[in-house]
């Protein structure tokens, strides 16, 4: 409740406030949202099943699930608030102005969205509610830092490598602390109107609603919501903070399937904003402040963050950041068009079984490791088959990938056989989603169509009958593809110290530019098992994606 001074008299006006989630599905550290509170009569949490993005028929049912279960969590939430989610379907920019008038809403807040296309949807939703005199308010909690300043800083132009983003958030404030969680204290005299037929009118829908066949379908690897992930980070931040130190950055725990998904793991939470990166972030500072006391920690404790600090940034003003056609940042490789191929790599049938075992865990779990998606990458691209990453992009959201897909984009680093021979890629994995080969030895298992033909007679497995043989020649591919490669850079490195800089690298790990965006760069230097694990199975190395 406000009060409005005119000449005459001080009159009290009435205040109607519409929160729309969108991201951002949490009462922490969630400013819009106690913007929409403040000195409110009433308030409303929308949620729409928009089209562009929940009504895709291209979004696998690993997301849809882990979408539908973040928002049960939030209505539950709220619920305890005396409050309720309201879901709609449809279009915002179709629904908004009736629910303008028809609930008198005079105040819309919601969370800023970096992404083009969510920019562009925002413009038209606060024109739709200027007519209608509605007052907005969007906050910025996605991501750590306003994008816009550090684009400011670097002279207008997004920084195109990880080492110039990173000299240019070295110098700005540190990112906010995290907002208290809406209580209902903060609640306040704010109440939700919630008629007799909110559940069936407003209620968040199962899958089958939506059409989802879940028959068969297996539990939930990631099960969604804030709770959940609340409950993962106290898990692996405490309570023994010494301890949760030493596992998690100096002496990480070595796990004998790295590649499987962990209880731990943060990724789809912070991509659906069910858990704050600015939370994360505090929680990490406090960690190490408490256990090296109170000393000022390195920029390289919050190096993930910022990765995936740096990928938004970098796309924030691209609307072509998905694609290689048209994007100033993207070198236009002359990849080959080849249907059958990609469907082999799709449907795991490439005859790799560390290639097959990956594409596997990412149908039926929706989730894969940040390393093995740089495997079935490289594979894809300039490993093996020279396919676009675009193409394996539309493939990951068909598989319900419940991350973001930037790891396509920058996928490559890493090549699928040096995983293999550094044994990241477990005999158990393997087995584990391919259990057509679960009898191979382990001697075989990683190439077996090595194996002697009474071998695969023991294993119950006959290469070129119950598992397909190799769908290319490794090495007389991976020579093509190198050759290839250097003659892009070769063709290309006339242009060093000009205005195509940002698309010659040199660095190959850290650059945003050709290796980078295309996942083409050679793999980086030798790693040890052990080190590579290390970086691996830390919280920040293993499970934060962009």
């Amino acid at each position: 409740m406000l009060f409005q001074k005119t000449p005459l008299q001080c009159v009290i006006m009435t205040v109607n406030s519409i929160h729309w989630f969108r991201k951002g599905l949490r009462l922490h550290d969630n400013p819009a949202l106690l913007e929409a509170v403040r000195g409110a009569n009433t308030l409303r949490c929308v949620y729409f099943l928009d089209p562009w993005f929940a009504g895709s028929s291209n979004l696998g049912v690993n997301r849809w699930r882990f979408l539908l279960q973040s928002l049960e969590d939030l209505d539950a939430s709220l619920r305890k608030l005396n409050s309720r989610l309201f879901v709609i379907r449809g279009q915002p920019a179709n629904i908004f102005p009736r629910l303008f008038k028809e609930w008198k809403i005079n105040r819309l807040t919601f969370e800023c969205d970096s992404e083009p296309f969510g920019k562009e949807r925002d413009a038209a939703i606060k024109k739709l509610a200027s007519e209608a005199g509605v007052e907005v308010t969007a906050k910025i909690s996605h991501t750590l830092y306003d994008l816009d300043k550090i684009i400011e800083l670097n002279g207008g132009q997004p920084p195109l490598t990880y080492k110039r983003f990173q000299t240019l958030v070295s110098g700005m404030d540190p990112p906010d602390a995290p907002l208290e969680p809406l209580t209902l204290e903060l609640m306040g005299s704010c109440t939700t109107p919630v008629s007799a037929n909110h559940q069936d009118k407003y209620g968040v829908p199962a899958l089958e609603e939506l059409g989802f066949d879940i028959e068969g379908l297996a539990p939930a690897v990631w099960p969604g919501g804030e709770s959940e992930a609340l409950a993962r980070i106290a898990r692996h931040l405490g309570p023994d903070l010494s301890t949760a130190w030493q596992e998690n950055f100096e002496r990480p725990k070595l796990s004998s399937s790295p590649l499987l998904a962990s209880p731990l793991g943060l990724s789809p939470y912070l991509r659906f904003g069910c858990l704050s990166c600015r939370l994360f972030y505090s929680k990490l500072t406090e960690l190490y402040k408490r256990v090296k006391q109170n000393s000022t920690p390195s920029i390289s404790l919050y190096d993930k963050l910022l990765w995936r600090e740096f990928f938004y940034t970098a796309a924030t003003n691209n609307p072509r950041f998905d694609r290689m056609e048209g994007n100033p940042i993207c070198l236009r490789i002359p990849w080959e068009r080849n249907p059958e191929a990609l469907a082999k790599w799709a449907e795991a049938r490439t005859g790799f079984p560390w290639i097959d075992a990956i594409m596997t865990q990412l149908r039926q779990e929706g989730w894969i490791h940040h390393l093995s998606r740089h495997a079935v990458a490289c594979f894809l691209t300039r490993g093996d088959l020279w396919i676009s990453w675009e193409e394996g992009m539309k493939v990951r959201e068909i598989l319900g990938n419940v991350c973001n897909n930037a790891y396509f984009r920058i996928a490559g680093l890493i090549c699928a056989i040096v995983m293999r021979r550094c044994g990241l890629i477990s005999p158990c994995a393997s087995r584990r989603y391919l259990p057509v080969l679960k009898e191979f030895p382990a001697k075989y298992i990683y190439d077996p169509w090595n194996a002697p033909e009474d071998v695969q007679a023991a294993a119950k497995c006959v290469i070129g009958v119950d598992y397909p043989k190799p769908m290319v020649n490794h090495a007389e591919a991976s020579r093509l593809n190198i050759e290839r490669m250097r003659q892009i850079y070769q063709q290309l490195s006339r242009y060093r110290g000009l205005s195509l800089l940002a698309t010659v690298p040199s660095n190959h790990v850290e650059d945003l530019n050709m290796n980078v965006i295309n996942g083409t760069a050679p793999s980086p230097g030798k790693r040890s098992r052990n080190s590579v694990l290390a970086y691996s199975e830390s919280l920040l190395g293993s499970y934060l994606t962009p």
